[in-house]
């Protein structure tokens, strides 16, 4: 209960400092998508969080709403534009999250939401994940983010579920800082984002 309440104490001073610090970049970023990808500036989608409740998640927008004649989104290869992959090189469009984690829908440190297409596709073990707040980053992100296999991925999301700590929260926010600056894992190689998530082997999913 003590861990858990410093833990809400670090999200809510965590990111308030953040959005103090960073107010600069903020503005100059919601500028440069106004400018250079159009409005609206920021991205709402439902994500699932704890327990697989809904929540909008909020991000700076990096893709245009360009459609084919059909009527038909492009693909995301077509409406990511240079500005779009420059803001998710560096994470910048991820920052609009720190107010759902003062809002108490995300955490600075958890598993990041995904989709809620998603829910039923996970294995019992995998859906574990939502045991607790997704994460602004996560262990995952710093083991290799988009780099790694999905299912190596929802295996360190559970990792961290079951061994969460303060101090493997700070760990991974100042190891997250410097994955920023290297730009590893921002898209799977061959794409421009992740390949969606199908649901694991037909055994994986009769074991879980």
């Amino acid at each position: 209960m003590i861990q858990r309440a410093a833990k809400r104490l670090l999200d809510v001073v965590g990111s308030s400092l953040a959005l103090v610090v960073l107010s600069p970049i903020i503005a100059a970023v919601a500028v440069l998508v106004r400018t250079k990808i159009g409005s609206p500036i920021l991205f709402w989608q439902v994500r699932p969080g704890r327990n697989g409740e809904p929540f909008q998640i909020v991000k700076f927008r990096t893709m245009t709403n360009d459609r084919a004649p059909n009527g038909s989104l492009l693909t995301d290869e077509e409406r990511l534009v240079e500005t779009g992959r420059l803001l998710r090189r560096w994470s910048l469009d991820e920052l609009p999250e720190l107010f759902n984690v003062i809002s108490g829908d995300m955490s600075l440190v958890g598993p990041r939401p995904l989709l809620m297409d998603y829910l039923p596709r996970y294995t019992a073990e995998q859906a574990r994940r939502h045991e607790v707040r997704p994460g602004v980053t996560g262990l995952a992100q710093v083991s290799g983010r988009n780099d790694l296999s999905w299912e190596d991925r929802f295996e360190l999301d559970v990792w961290y579920v079951d061994n969460w700590s303060i101090w493997l929260d700070v760990k991974i926010l100042v190891t997250t800082v410097g994955r920023v600056f290297t730009g590893r894992g921002v898209s799977e190689k061959g794409s421009a984002t992740m390949t969606p998530f199908e649901g694991s082997s037909e055994h994986e999913r009769n074991d879980g």
